[in-house]
């Protein structure tokens, strides 16, 4: 279940003004250690990612009305501390670089509402492609357009 989520505070965000999605782990997201599985983690991190880009104001079917998308080159994920059924969770992202070309990068982090502690944080690169063919294709101008305004440029914390 994918919820728009107010900010809580006085959680300490990686960068300011995060697009926030909630969550709470249901009894098919617990793994055999009882922990939410790793795999539901990469899941939210994809819901809330296409949440963010329609908030924006571009979704999957402007994507393929442009045959353009943004495609994950590369995912890396830190899983620091383990989560539980039913905890409050909420997941943050930013757009935080782009050469305004042809790459992005995106970043995430997940904090549990308990205790403020950030449970996972998320970076993608992505390279924007020709959905048809899958090859490398310069941005649009209405990815550029939508994009780049939104693009988080300092951290906020030491982490």
């Amino acid at each position: 279940m994918i919820d728009r989520a107010a900010v809580p505070t006085p959680v300490s965000w990686d960068f300011p003004a995060p697009f926030t999605c909630a969550f709470v782990p249901a009894p098919g997201d617990i793994d055999g250690l009882n922990h939410t599985n790793n795999a539901v983690y990469v899941q939210w991190c994809e819901r809330t990612a296409w949440a963010h880009s329609e908030a924006l104001g571009l979704s999957l079917a402007d994507y393929r009305r442009l045959d353009r998308a943004m495609a994950i080159r590369r995912a890396d994920y830190d899983y620091l501390l383990p989560t539980l059924l039913g905890e409050a969770l909420t997941l943050a992202t930013w757009l935080t670089a782009s050469d305004g070309k042809l790459t992005m990068e995106r970043r995430f982090q997940l904090v549990r509402e308990r205790d403020q502690a950030t449970v996972l944080r998320g970076h993608w690169e992505l390279v924007c492609i020709d959905v048809a063919s899958g090859r490398v294709r310069r941005m649009p101008a209405e990815f550029c357009a939508v994009y780049l305004p939104a693009m988080a440029t300092r951290s906020v914390s030491n982490s």
